[in-house]
């Protein structure tokens, strides 16, 4: 595990919270709890990265040559993140959810998102000799 203080920990907690706070009052204020589906697809985004990232290519080669199941993953991963900023323009475009939401609920998902990259790449561990 990386070397990360307390205080790293304290500030992307309360990020994360900020942005759950941010979507679920766009959900709570207009009435409205289709936005929710924002905080779903930004938490989902992260696992066809974790999942596909182990079937890349043996510890021997020292050239990428591009593995399936790792593009796979990133294209995924891609589509979702994109689904989830577009999701609450589509619903605020078509009326069914108020603009205030649409951008509250970008705002929180982007800020949900992000803390969980951030969260990925802080703790990320360093690849050993002898894995």
């Amino acid at each position: 595990m990386a070397h990360a203080g307390i205080k790293t920990v304290i500030l992307l907690s309360f990020v994360l919270a900020v942005g759950f706070l941010l979507i679920i009052l766009s959900c709570a204020l207009w009435s409205n709890w289709l936005p929710l589906l924002v905080a779903l697809t930004f938490v989902m985004a992260p696992l066809p990265n974790a999942l596909f990232a182990r079937c890349g290519g043996d510890d021997f080669s020292t050239e990428y040559d591009g593995s399936g199941p790792v593009d796979l993953g990133r294209f995924i991963t891609a589509f979702v993140v994109v689904t989830g900023f577009a999701l609450p323009l589509v619903l605020a475009h078509s009326e069914v959810i108020a603009p205030g939401a649409c951008a509250m609920s970008i705002t929180g998902g982007a800020l949900v998102y992000g803390t969980i990259l951030a969260y990925s790449a802080t703790f990320k561990e360093a690849s050993s000799d002898f894995d």
